[in-house]
């Protein structure tokens, strides 16, 4: 039976400029509300986390609409259908979208999508979803990957860069992944498949992309920026494309400040080497989505995908699992289970 309250956590801070902290949040009890016309009343299975989140806090993405001081805080959910006023989903059913951190979300049905069959819920937020969309439009869209390139993946051991390398794999490139830490590169190279790892912890990321590309950089798939993006653009391929699909790099400085970190210092190389660097932002390839799941779905089903999840447990733990992807304690994608279903 539903419960007439559930918990929620909600923004207290704007951490722009620092580095997030338990105060930016609170937790509060708030009640469950019932479905109206075309909604739907989901309960919440798990939480995923995204590095974005941070700048979602800081309203300094465009792309999302203002959070407020107070609101719920904004996230990816999977779950099951509680309560339904919508023709497509009905009580059992498996969705997955914007939930929110809360325990029961009530939410208009058009923003969520059934899980398809043979996919487990953690899978769900670890390769569909906002996750498995971004790494397959971004790749194939934008980085436009061919038989026998070299992709090189910074931030390769993230819920993102992992499967961005896999779907490479798929299309015949070499895939070589920068990530932190032996345990990270030994989990790239050993288990998904990689043909080589950097640990720039311990490496020297230009040198090391010297050893690992000596025919160049094909297509490089930013999730860092920094100096790993530096180093990627002085080692690039004729006509390469550099796709910027994140910047964790960036993270704790303020948007609005002009004390941002600089940009590349070897961006010119776009020049000699008649390079292209795009941006990625995935609601502008919306009318793609049904291609994205459909693939990822198939794959994940026959194997040649394999979802990996760093899951932590509950509800009210969310604050500190987000915290852990700034950290880079996570490998693939950071859940948070919140209820046994």
């Amino acid at each position: 039976m539903t419960p007439a309250v559930q918990r929620q956590w909600l923004v207290a801070g704007r951490p722009a400029g620092r580095a997030l902290e338990p105060t930016d949040f609170r937790l509060a009890e708030a009640p469950v509300l019932a479905p109206g016309e075309g909604q739907v009343l989901v309960r919440t299975a798990y939480l995923g986390f995204d590095p974005a989140q941070k700048s979602w806090m800081e309203n300094a993405a465009s792309y999302m609409e203002p959070v407020e001081i107070g609101g719920v805080m904004p996230g990816s959910g999977v779950g099951v259908v509680q309560e339904s006023r919508h023709p497509d989903f009905v009580p059992g059913d498996v969705a997955y979208g914007h939930f929110g951190w809360q325990e029961f979300a009530t939410v208009p049905a058009a923003g969520l999508a059934k899980a398809p069959d043979g996919v487990s819920l953690s899978a769900v937020l670890s390769v569909l979803g906002g996750t498995g969309r971004t790494a397959y439009l971004a790749l194939m869209k934008v980085g436009k990957p061919v038989a026998g390139d070299t992709l090189v993946i910074s931030g390769a051991a993230g819920a993102t860069g992992s499967l961005v390398g896999q779907l490479g794999k798929i299309a015949g490139c070499r895939v070589i992944g920068i990530a932190g830490g032996p345990e990270k590169c030994a989990w790239l190279v050993d288990v998904l498949g990689f043909d080589g790892a950097i640990d720039y912890r311990n490496e020297k990321v230009r040198s090391r992309l010297r050893d690992l590309c000596p025919g160049g950089i094909d297509i490089f798939f930013d999730n860092v920026g920094g100096e790993i993006l530096n180093d990627a653009l002085a080692r690039l391929a004729p006509r390469a494309r550099v796709v910027i699909c994140g910047g964790i790099s960036r993270y704790n400085f303020d948007p609005r400040s002009p004390e941002m970190p600089p940009g590349p210092r070897n961006y010119f190389n776009l020049v000699f080497t008649g390079a292209t660097i795009q941006g990625f932002l995935m609601p502008h390839y919306e009318r793609d989505y049904p291609e994205a799941d459909a693939r990822l779905a198939d794959w994940i089903r026959t194997g040649r995908v394999q979802p990996r999840a760093d899951i932590q447990t509950g509800f009210e733990n969310a604050p500190a699992t987000l915290m852990r992807l700034f950290e880079g304690r996570n490998i693939g994608k950071q859940l948070l289970k919140v209820a046994d279903l």
